[in-house]
């Protein structure tokens, strides 16, 4: 397993837009892919459970993938996280 901690910047946190592309993008991998907040995790190849979250501005998440191709996915996935939010 593979984790990224990153501080959400985008003024209006974790979205509609960027979330739907978020999660897009995480679909493409066949590992695991979960995002944490506050002790939650979440599946992140799921809009709903992405939005549940209810992440703001300053929050800050874990990103975790495991399974085949998990450095892969954490590699572009935080890459995405660091430009879109």
């Amino acid at each position: 397993m593979r984790e990224f901690v990153y501080t959400i910047t985008d003024a209006e946190g974790i979205h509609a837009r960027p979330a739907g592309l978020f999660v897009k993008e995480a679909a493409k991998y066949d590992c695991k892919v979960t995002i944490a907040k506050d002790g939650r995790e979440v599946d992140a190849k799921r809009i709903m459970g992405v939005m549940s979250l209810g992440v703001k501005c300053g929050q800050e998440i874990v990103l975790r993938t495991e399974g085949e191709g998990e450095e892969n996915a954490l590699e572009e996935l935080s890459k995405f996280l660091r430009e879109n939010l």
